[in-house]
């Protein structure tokens, strides 16, 4: 339990990241799937279910024991939270009402983060575009870990302490790797955040507001849907920087385990992530993939040449252009 991984710092690379190259062939072999790239019309209704049956649920919660409202909060609310947390990076890439409507996306990732309790997607769609990018860019892509996670977290225990806090680290990360002036929809997102809050708290009591709170941080924590975040980047085979998930938590997730089709074609919906595969499988198919996030989140902590520090990392160069 208190063995110590053997990794000591991040894999540097030297190349570009494999997306953009891969990209270019497939769609030179495969033409048809510029179809593809549409919004998804049905995400405005998943999403208008998902606030609507989160907003029932505060209702039905504000008087129960305290133990129920916890045994919910984990068992529903952290599973509708996380959802939603991919709801918004769907929306965050423009697939709810296309690129030509972008700021009807903002003002919808606005509505999609009211039941998370905490603003949320505004910041995440300027960080995230960064993370496509300039994937693993050393200073750049905030969802690389800090070296303080990778010297720190390097055994067992402090690797299976650090899933339960991961959603701290993403938020405080940013802040420590590349701090952004706040913008006025940033402002925005938090004066709507913090009017909603009230609101519930007015309405319903204490019990719905803990119940909203600790659902979002129970479910981007040690949380099965949480192996997501782990999944994607984190090398478990050497010279694999993105790997796809291709089970059954993908009908909560809006098909992100499909995370190298994703990278390859960011401005796809989720929804026609597994058409991708389909229709380039030869590419696909013998990349390096995962079936269980459960097992991945098991293997990160007992595998002890795995750590935060199990990324690729670059430097990047030429002109940097963020949002």
């Amino acid at each position: 339990m208190g063995n110590t991984v053997a990794r000591e710092d991040f894999e540097w690379v030297y190349t570009d990241q494999p997306h953009a190259d891969r990209r270019k062939e497939i769609l030179a072999k495969h033409p048809e799937i510029k179809a593809l790239m549409k919004p998804d019309y049905n995400l405005i209704w998943v999403v208008v279910l998902m606030v609507l049956a989160q907003l029932t649920a505060f209702y039905l919660v504000k008087d129960l024991d305290w133990k129920w409202v916890v045994f919910w909060a984990y068992v529903f609310g952290s599973c509708i939270s996380h959802s939603m947390t991919l709801a918004i990076h769907e929306i965050s890439h423009n697939s709810a009402f296309g690129n030509s409507k972008a700021m009807w996306n903002r003002w919808f990732g606005i509505f999609a983060n009211l039941p998370l309790g905490l603003p949320y997607s505004i910041s995440f769609k300027r960080y995230h575009m960064d993370h496509h990018r300039y994937l693993g860019g050393d200073g750049i892509d905030v969802d690389i870990p800090t070296n303080f996670e990778g010297w720190f977290f390097c055994t067992r225990f402090r690797k299976f302490i650090w899933i339960v806090l991961q959603p701290f680290f993403y938020a405080i990360r940013p802040l420590c790797i590349n701090p952004k002036p706040i913008t006025r929809l940033e402002v925005i997102n938090l004066l709507a955040q913090l009017v909603f809050d009230v609101a519930i708290y007015y309405l319903w009591g204490v019990k719905s507001i803990f119940y909203m709170l600790a659902g979002s941080v129970l479910g981007l924590g040690l949380h099965p849907i949480s192996g997501h975040f782990i999944a994607e980047h984190y090398m478990f085979l050497k010279g694999h920087e993105t790997y796809s998930y291709y089970g059954p938590l993908n009908l909560l997730t809006f098909n992100v385990g499909y995370h190298n089709e994703h990278h390859d074609f960011p401005n796809i919906p989720g929804k026609s992530l597994p058409l991708v595969k389909k229709i380039a499988a030869e590419y696909y198919d013998n990349l390096p993939q995962y079936n269980s996030w459960i097992k991945v989140l098991y293997d990160f902590v007992m595998d002890d040449t795995i750590s935060p520090y199990s990324r690729m990392k670059r430097q990047l160069k030429g002109e940097v252009k963020q949002d």
